[in-house]
Order: structure tokens, then sequence, then C-alpha cells
């Protein structure tokens, strides 16, 4: 009896230390809820804003991410690491989830996210009407109360998320721009999911779509994978697929890298081959402050800017008026008048001015 006592009063120690403090928070976040009569059933949505939302009239690109209660908070982080290193642009996310008294997860992303019932799961095969839910009631629900682009949607889940990833991808490519699949289950149902891409293969698509899918090196499904993913980069539709083995990599291991890598990978900034008579316009000197100059030079076919002689920032051209450095969050917008070259905005993480060109 001694001893089951201890036990209660140890139990009760420690409910009570953990009642005493607040539970963390993710800043910058909101929880939504949405009825879906579509689907009857009820979502929480976790979105994510960028820092500057609301500060101007822009709109975001937006991330949904499948399977929210589990990797909003990856998510999240992520987002934040590669915005600030200038790999991806301001965007928000919206995690999905079940709402609900007591939802199961597992169960419920079988009905959602799986577009055939494979005989094994009595609610499975209903992708088809979790798609009509998010195009006919959670698309204009985000866009109508979020400063949320109808264009330049992004879609990532893992597992059975990355299955219904690469489904919505063969079936309705157009609703998202890029996708981002971690070790998909394409061994759903006898590989059900290779019939489907067949319809990608021989349909047009409206522009061209950035897809980027993962397995890990140690799952037993990696030799399917493999196959699949080998078919599906041969294709020659409009499509930019890039597929990579995770090393030393488990299934639900596969998260982090391939969030982080998909999303370089589909906000990819293009790297153009300018003609020397527009990158010499943009040479010369140009004031930071009194007595302070940059220079910017053309060498070996791009600009580089010249901070000192030994800090230097060779930069890519995303258009004629626009580069970028890949080795930090700097972005030039170079402003011409009347055919010369003004000055150009430059863009760092939290600061954005104008430099004037001297010489």
């Amino acid at each position: 009896m001694k001893k089951l006592f201890t036990l209660f009063c140890l139990l009760g120690m420690h409910a009570w230390c953990f009642a005493q403090y607040p539970q963390v928070q993710i800043p910058g976040s909101q929880l939504r809820k949405l009825s879906s009569a579509v689907v009857g059933q009820e979502y929480e949505l976790q979105v994510l804003l960028p820092a500057g939302y609301g500060t101007t009239a822009k709109k975001y690109p937006v991330v949904y991410l499948m399977d929210s209660q589990w990797d909003f908070p990856l998510v999240k982080s992520i987002y934040g690491q590669q915005y600030y290193d200038g790999f991806i642009p301001e965007l928000i996310v919206v995690g999905v989830t079940w709402g609900g008294v007591n939802p199961n997860p597992d169960s419920l992303r079988v009905r959602d996210y799986t577009p055939t019932n494979d005989g094994n799961a009595a609610q499975g095969g209903h992708a088809d009407q979790f798609l009509s839910f998010m195009k006919t009631e959670l698309f204009p629900f985000v866009e109508s109360n979020y400063q949320a682009s109808d264009s330049g949607r992004i879609l990532m889940g893992c597992s059975l998320g990355g299955l219904f990833t690469l489904y919505t991808l063969f079936t309705q490519p157009d609703l998202f721009s890029g996708y981002v699949a971690a070790s998909p289950a394409i061994g759903w149902d006898k590989e059900a999911l290779s019939g489907y891409e067949k319809q990608l293969a021989g349909g047009k698509l409206s522009n061209a779509k950035r897809v980027y899918m993962t397995i890990g090196d140690v799952e037993r499904s990696r030799p399917a994978y493999e196959k699949f993913a080998a078919k599906l980069t041969a294709g020659k539709n409009a499509t930019t697929v890039k597929s990579s083995i995770l090393v030393n990599t488990g299934h639900s291991g596969t998260k982090s890298e391939t969030y982080t890598r998909g999303l370089q990978f589909v906000f990819e900034k293009p790297k153009l081959a300018l003609a020397p008579a527009v990158l010499h316009r943009y040479e010369g000197r140009y004031e930071t402050g009194p007595g302070n100059h940059v220079q910017v030079k053309s060498e070996k076919g791009k600009l580089v800017l010249y901070v000192s002689p030994t800090e230097t920032y060779p930069l890519y051209a995303a258009s004629e008026t626009e580069f970028y450095s890949n080795s930090g969050f700097l972005n030039l917008v170079f402003r011409l008048a009347q055919g010369k070259t003004e000055g150009f905005q430059l863009n760092t993480y939290g600061a954005s001015r104008f430099i004037r060109k001297v010489e």
C-alpha cells in the first residue's frame, strides 16, 4: 500500500509540474476550422503566415501540406531556414488535418489520400472526393480569407500523403504548379498509381510542373520506387521531375530532407544567359552611403557584385533586370530610365533599399 501511495504522489507531482507552465506555441500561425459538405468532415487548417504579411497588398504562393498533425512544426522550421537563406520566397503554409471529436488520422488519411480501395481498408479510395473538397471548398476559403495567390500552389505529402500528391499530379495536374512527395506509397493496391501515370504521359499540361520525390535508401519499397521513378523521369511531358534516394534514411525520416530540397526545387529561380550588351549597361560604381561604394562588373558571362576587392558575389539572372546570389539572401532589381541604369533595388533578409549608380 505504501508503494502504491508513493506512485500516486509521484504521478500527481508530474501532472502538477506540467500544469504550472504554458505550452509552447508556434509564432505566426493560426488555427482555422472548415466543415466540408463534400466529404462530410470537419478539417482543421494550420496556417503559417510570412513575417511581412499584411504590410502590403501582395499575394503569396501557398504550400498545402498533408498530414499537418505531424508535420506542420517541421515545415514551419524548414520555411524559416530556406527563406532566411534566400532559396524560397515569402509564402503561406496551409496544413490540413482532421477535426471533430477524437479524429483518427490513421484511418482518415486512408480514406482521403488513396485513389482506390485495396480491399483491406473499409473506407479507402476517396481521393477524388478529397480533391473535390480542396477545389470547391478549401481553395476558395484560403483565397478569400488570406492574401493567397490562386496560382503557384504547391502540394506536399509523405507516404499516403505522397501517394495523394502524385495521384493529383497525374489526374488533375493544373491544380498545383509544384508537387513534393516524400516516400510515396506507390505500392498501394498493387501499384495502382502506375495506371494513373499514363494519363499524365498522354495528356497536355497548361504549363510546366516541377515535381520532387524521394525514397529512403533502406526502405524495402526502394526497388519498386526506382522502377516507377525511372519511368516518370523519362517522360516527355512539360513536367520537370527530380528523384532522389536519401542515404541512410528510413520511411519517416525522408520528410525533412524531401521538404527542404523539394521547396528549393519547385521555387528554383532561372539562370538566364544574357547578352553581353545587357550585362554591360549595369557595370559601374554604386553609392551605398556617404563615401561608401560597391561595384558591379561583368565577368565570364555574368554580373559580379564587388563589396570590396576580397568580398564578391556572383549574380545569376532571373530576368533582364532581376539578379540574385545563391550564397545568401541577396537580390538586385535594376531600374532603367530612357535606356540608362539609375541604380538597383537591393533586397536582403528583412531589408530593402535603393542603391544609386554614380558612374
